[in-house]
């Protein structure tokens, strides 16, 4: 079981999107069972609430809902508890270190780093731009999903 932690400030915008999106991604590539996917916040600011309306668009238009989501906050256990910790920009980063500590394991990522980009992935909480934010997780997402299934020697039929 491969288990991932997507992980932004607020866990409403970004990191719920990623969840959902590697989901959907997983499932119709008949790999669900072989993932164990979830997303979290480095701030309380959000917890309890439910995923960003604008997120919710872009999940509804792709056929994914995200309706009994609500944001909580990652804990110093989640270290052990997954084996990627992918945060959505560089302050995401930071804030997982702080949380978790040393990351001797080289389990912290930034999303975009499995794109080949070395790039943060926008909030539209702040950017109103969802669909752009939607564009950079995907392209993260299919790195991700790529560089896995290469770790994991996969063949392209699995």
């Amino acid at each position: 079981m491969i288990r991932i932690l997507f992980i932004c400030h607020g866990n409403i915008c970004r990191s719920p999107m990623a969840e959902f999106i590697l989901k959907d991604m997983v499932r119709k590539q008949g790999l669900a069972d072989r993932f164990a996917i979830a997303s979290a916040a480095t701030s309380t600011e959000e917890i309890g609430n439910p995923v960003h309306r604008g997120t919710r668009e872009v999940l509804k238009r792709l056929g994914i809902s995200a309706a009994e989501k609500h944001a909580v906050q990652m804990t110093k256990k989640d270290y052990e508890n997954y084996d990627y910790l992918i945060g959505m920009d560089h302050w995401n980063i930071k804030n997982i270190e702080r949380i978790v500590g040393r990351d001797p394991e080289h389990k912290i990522h930034l999303l975009l780093k499995f794109a080949g980009r070395s790039g943060d992935i926008a909030d539209p909480w702040y950017t109103g731009d969802f669909e752009k934010t939607y564009q950079d997780i995907l392209e993260g997402c299919r790195g991700l999903l790529k560089t896995i299934a290469e770790e994991q020697g996969w063949k392209k039929s699995e």
